[in-house]
């Protein structure tokens, strides 16, 4: 066990929530260590190179100013055996989104060394579980995962007289765009020291929302810890606080809008015979040259300019020219996901376009449920809480969060994409990359291409940006061919942002 500062030492084993069933009694407590570590060792082939590692997977708790433990964060560590120098060694640290998400999506199907048992398109089998993941990182980099407060097995802490915090506090103190980046970089600091990484090449990896936890922790930890990262890698994001609103919220749909009817042979003979990527540069250019523009004109636009957007539009999104026409050539992705198989009396899912739903009634302009969520759910929730306690010895009755307690969010002052082009200004050693899929209709990969576009508006620092795309949702990484691609982008994106010897930060 790690040792702790004396102000907690009799707290480790705090009781930190009630549970209550029909057949429990309410007085009844789970017992909860806040401090501690269980280390197994294992074995994997990466690349074709056999290597030995240690999974650390346990608990640290997070400090108010009096010292006084508020919170304990899990967090699953992966280190390669026998590096003499950690200097020289990358470590990367994982977050998913949400926000409530625990860090479970990036951990058991893209970057860690034991991946989902799923079909090659990503979709579940059974008997669920884990294999080997021969495409991970782990031969570059280290990585740890870490779960955000009421996440994985992440839990608010109650104070010494084991009463739990307000939840106007609790929002204070956790749950919102710059309280989630101020604590988190208090831990990760206190982690990085723990294990002796403050000479290590850093670099943090976000989905989701965790883009907008990363982007924030990027200038948090170089500004208020003092922590200089090499890289940050944006999966599937959000706007980081980039406003996209108006017509370009609603143009920079249209590229989504194309893949995913390509993939269901939605669209004519022409473009379904065009590659997927020749049709999205294509698509792409209209949306910038033409589409986005006549959004910009609304009631001003001419009728014949109208028509022959509506007409081009509807071909490129596998529509009606009569539904693009309805909706004032603006379509929302919820009408789109309905609309595009309803002869087929199918919907799209959300998150995945290639995922297809069945609805109660085929009428409507919204599906009934995410067929993509309600897919992913069936493999990873199984497998973590079989992995935890049967692989990493990792055994607890506290309940793994997939999705936690964390609402109302705060989204107030959500300038987390400025303070991340700051940070890069700051520090000539840091990059930026952002991974996406084209079939991802949450965080369409179009506006991920905005983002880096907008991110840095003096183009200074565009050597330092990069983006890659894939033949796959949100989580590309669930489509075999995307696991093997992305791992190396990602791999690709970490040596080359390693400075070499004697390299300089400096302009």
């Amino acid at each position: 066990m790690t040792a702790v500062p004396k102000i907690i030492s009799g707290l480790l084993l705090l009781c930190i929530s009630a549970i209550s069933a029909a057949n429990v009694k309410q007085t009844e407590k789970l017992s909860f260590d806040i401090d501690h570590q269980i280390t197994t060792k294992h074995k994997a082939t990466i690349n074709g190179t056999r290597l030995n590692y240690t999974v650390s997977t346990g608990t640290q708790p997070l400090w108010d100013n009096e010292g006084n433990p508020i919170a304990s964060l899990h967090y699953t560590y992966y280190t390669k055996d026998k590096v003499k120098d950690l200097s020289k060694r990358p470590l990367l640290i994982s977050f998913n989104g949400g926000p409530g998400s625990a860090s479970v999506w990036m951990h058991i199907a893209y970057t860690g060394p034991r991946v989902l048992k799923i079909d090659d398109e990503g979709f579940p089998v059974q008997p669920y579980g884990l294999r080997d993941n021969p495409y991970s990182v782990l031969d570059t980099t280290d990585i740890v995962f870490v779960n955000p407060v009421n996440t994985g097995y992440s839990r608010v802490l109650p104070d010494s007289n084991g009463k739990m915090p307000s939840k106007e506090l609790q929002k204070k103190q956790f749950f919102g765009v710059n309280a989630d980046v101020k604590y988190l970089a208090t831990w990760l600091n206190t982690f990085i020291n723990r294990h002796d990484r403050a000479l290590s090449p850093k670099f943090l990896i976000g989905e989701s929302y965790g883009t907008t936890r990363v982007a924030g922790l990027a200038h948090e930890l170089q500004n208020k810890q003092w922590m200089y990262l090499n890289g940050v890698i944006l999966v599937s994001p959000t706007d980081i606080g980039i406003k996209r609103e108006g017509p370009v919220k609603a143009a920079n749909r249209l590229p989504y809008f194309a893949a995913t009817a390509w993939y269901h042979q939605a669209l004519s003979e022409e473009l379904q015979n065009k590659d997927l990527l020749e049709l999205l540069e294509e698509v792409e250019a209209y949306t910038l040259n033409h589409y986005l523009p006549a959004l910009a004109k609304g009631a001003m636009i001419s009728a014949q300019e109208k028509q022959s957007v509506i007409t081009q539009v509807a071909k490129y999104a596998g529509l009606s020219e009569l539904f693009v026409a309805q909706n004032n050539l603006d379509i929302p992705n919820s009408a789109f996901w309905k609309e595009l198989l309803r002869e087929r009396e199918f919907t799209v899912g959300r998150l995945d376009s290639r995922y297809l739903g069945i609805d109660k009634r085929t009428a409507g302009d919204i599906p009934d449920y995410w067929p993509e969520l309600t897919s992913w759910l069936h493999s990873f929730t199984p497998a973590i809480n079989h992995y935890f306690r049967q692989e990493l010895n990792y055994k607890t009755d506290i309940k793994y969060n997939m999705f936690g307690p964390v609402r109302p969010w705060d989204q107030t002052k959500n300038n987390v994409g400025e303070r991340l082009r700051l940070a890069m200004a700051q520090n000539p050693y840091l990059h930026v990359m952002v991974q996406s899929g084209y079939y991802d209709g949450a965080t369409n990969y179009f506006d991920g291409k905005y983002n880096l576009w907008h991110l840095d508006p003096s183009g200074k620092m565009k050597e330092r940006l990069s983006f890659k795309g894939y033949r796959s949702g949100h989580m590309m990484y669930l489509r075999y061919d995307d696991l093997k691609l992305s791992n190396q982008d990602l791999r690709n994106f970490i040596l080359k942002a390693t400075p070499k010897a004697g390299q300089s930060a400096k302009y």
